[in-house]
């Protein structure tokens, strides 16, 4: 190891230029790295490290996405004994508020969450992701008017929006490579979990007029979790590497893969740094610089996602199942449990089939989907086609999102950043789907007056073609590789 932190020490000395890195100083952490490597053998002989050390530490981290699918869904079944109880029922603007107010939240949060992460880093992170949470569902669940419950959406939508940014690089970083796919997934799954527990919480509002309030306090408990467990997680070793405290990468290394394994983790840690300064990262870099691709597959990816439709689904398929006959609790649940499923799927194929592979299938499936559900409102559709075609096509949807095009933006996202722009990369394209989110989410039901089943289904349909295709000529195969090797490639194929 004393080999490579020479061969860096010098290599920081020369004058070279930083964009571009060098052929010597690749060549020479190369030489390096070989030195460290060929004495042990630890990259061949030992194998692949044991998934088990960084297990924990992803399921802690996942308990944000458990809180992010959790607060999107604890108003669906609740709204309509909240809107009594504060006063507004009957005010569609009012419950819109409700609703969209945790989006705005989130947009602001997603604005600050590269600052914020590499800022503090990303333990610290998740914990000022908590506390908002923390203090507006405690705001929301003893509050006596509409104002209070809007603002203690707000505040919750603000830690909302730094989770998925932090989870996302978090999970990233601390995996290792053969399961960096499998991990990732895993926060999917735990969002959809937090879906279903706030379905099911919510059923009992029904009849309880207070129960609302439950559902609210109920939330605290894991983001409290989240706050203390995290004291228990280790740091990111990309985060503490950046910020000149290589020793502790190193602990953390060991505890994250075993000491067969850390010297060849710094090594590439040391080979991807390519001789940039920690701090050096401009928002300028990436929409001008030679970082701009990766935020142009990420942004595109996450506006193809929400162009396909997803949340006007999930915000508005009890409307679809309620003309079927199907209860709105029941509809909610179906769909909860599909998105579940998908997700599943998601876990075992993704370091199996890989990244881009799963994407396209996603987006075929739901185009498909989106298909049959357009056929349904046709002339040439009897009722039960209609039935069958609509409820099935939309749980189809739903199926084909959560296997591809749910979880592998933010993944794949992370894996393609180089990891001094990571977080900044990763807030600007969560931006913009938090923007486009809002936007479908308020524009569905007026498009849907406008546009007619019809045209609207085949509208979303066309977009999701159009991610086949973008995916197929823009999205590179992270399967399996390390982020240093990751971040050379794209480096070397910009060039």
């Amino acid at each position: 190891m004393d080999s490579v932190r020479r061969t860096y020490t010098i290599m920081r000395g020369r004058h070279i230029d930083k964009r571009v890195p060098s052929k010597e100083f690749l060549s020479a952490l190369d030489k390096a790295e070989t030195a460290v490597r060929l004495p042990t053998g630890a990259a061949k002989d030992s194998g692949d490290p044991s998934w088990k050390r960084s297990l924990p530490h992803v399921l802690v981290a996942s308990l944000t996405s458990l809180l992010f699918g959790y607060h999107l869904g604890v108003v669906n079944e609740t709204l309509e004994s909240i809107s009594i109880d504060l006063g507004f029922s009957g005010n569609t603007m009012a419950e819109g508020l409700v609703v969209s107010t945790c989006l705005g939240g989130a947009f602001i949060g997603s604005l600050f969450s590269g600052l914020v992460t590499d800022g503090v880093g990303r333990r610290r992170a998740f914990q000022l992701s908590a506390l908002p949470m923390i203090v507006g569902a405690s705001l929301s669940a003893s509050t006596e008017s509409l104002e209070g419950m809007l603002l203690g959406r707000f505040l919750v939508g603000i830690g909302m929006g730094i989770g998925p940014s932090v989870t996302a690089l978090y999970v990233t970083e601390v995996s290792p490579a053969y399961v960096r796919g499998t991990y990732g997934s895993s926060t999917q799954i735990a969002t959809c979990i937090g879906l279903l527990g706030a379905l099911f919480a919510g059923i009992p509002a029904k009849d309880n007029l207070g129960w609302w309030r439950i559902c609210f306090w109920i939330s605290i408990f894991p983001a409290a979790m989240l706050a203390v467990f995290m004291e228990l997680c280790v740091e990111s070793p990309q985060w503490l590497f950046k910020r000149g405290r290589a020793a502790e990468a190193e602990a953390v290394f060991e505890k994250l893969l075993g000491g067969a394994y850390v010297k060849a983790a710094m090594a590439e840690l040391m080979k991807s740094d390519r001789g940039d300064d920690a701090d050096s990262a401009k928002l300028s870099e990436l929409l001008f610089g030679r970082s701009f691709r990766v935020v142009f597959i990420g942004s595109t990816l996450f506006a193809l996602q929400q162009l396909s439709g997803i949340n006007a689904v999930f915000y508005f398929s009890s409307t679809v199942f309620k003309k079927a006959g199907v209860p709105s609790a029941s509809a909610n649940i179906c769909v909860g449990l599909c998105n579940l499923l998908g997700s599943t799927v998601a876990v075992v194929l993704m370091d199996k089939l890989g990244r881009k592979v799963l994407l396209i299938g996603s987006f075929a499936g739901m185009a498909v989907s989106l298909g049959l559900q357009a056929m349904a409102y046709t002339s040439l559709s009897s009722p039960f086609g209609t039935l069958f075609l609509s409820v099935g096509g939309m749980l189809l949807f739903v199926l084909s999102f959560a296997t591809g095009a749910g979880p592998v933006p933010s993944l794949l996202l992370s894996e393609i950043c180089p990891g001094r722009l990571r977080a900044t990369a990763l807030a600007v394209c969560l931006a913009v789907h938090w923007v486009i989110n809002f936007f479908v989410g308020l524009l569905f039901l007026r498009m849907l007056e406008q546009l007619g089943s019809v045209l609207l289904n085949a509208t979303f349909g066309f977009f999701c073609v159009v991610a086949v295709i973008f995916v197929q000529k823009n999205v590179i195969e992270t399967k399996g590789k390390s982020l240093q090797e990751i971040e050379i490639s794209l480096l070397s194929s910009t060039h």
